[in-house]
């Protein structure tokens, strides 16, 4: 049984740049995507603030996102570094595999990593990602260096969008065709 604490809350600056991205491509009618809210039971709650101090979590979370892109499914989960190294202890072996059946069904499955320390958002292919998680399952490398990344899919803030993922993913379905 996992238990949550405040720990979890560090990639949430993270997640409300993607949300109000994702209210901009609704509106836009670019994308419909949704946050993917993980189920918890609260053991402690704080009476004075109402807060939920201690809680575990009811089941093994899939990604943080789903949705479609032009009609395109989609799913992503969304992590933040604060080095230039990436440690693949940040994803868990059921995100993967359900990322790897999302795409054997058709859709779009990624990564946004943010290096916070750069100010930098990386869109992290799932094939890309595959092949990390792979080599360290194979005893090497659990990590990724900043230096091994494809620099085609570094992308920043621009244009009033957070978060504008749409161009890396562009690029991702240009590779596949």
């Amino acid at each position: 049984m996992a238990t949550w604490n405040s720990r979890g809350l560090r990639g949430s600056t993270l997640e409300e740049f993607i949300n109000r991205t994702n209210e901009k491509y609704l509106e836009n009618g670019l994308a419909l995507i949704q946050k993917i809210p993980t189920p918890i039971t609260p053991i402690q709650i704080d009476k004075e603030s109402r807060h939920i101090t201690l809680a575990y979590f009811d089941q093994k979370s899939t990604v943080d996102y789903i949705g479609a892109v032009q009609g395109i499914p989609v799913c992503f989960d969304a992590k933040e570094c604060r080095t230039d190294t990436f440690p693949l202890q940040n994803v868990h072996e059921h995100q993967v595999k359900f990322m790897k059946e999302f795409e054997r069904q058709g859709g779009i499955a990624f990564l946004i990593v943010f290096f916070s320390h750069r100010d930098e958002f990386y869109y992290l292919r799932f094939e890309e990602l595959q092949k990390f998680w792979d080599r360290s399952t194979d005893g090497g490398r659990k990590s990724i260096r900043h230096e091994e990344l494809d620099p085609r899919f570094f992308f920043e803030m621009h244009g009033g969008l957070m978060v504008p993922y749409l161009e890396p993913m562009q690029k991702d379905l240009e590779m596949r065709e």
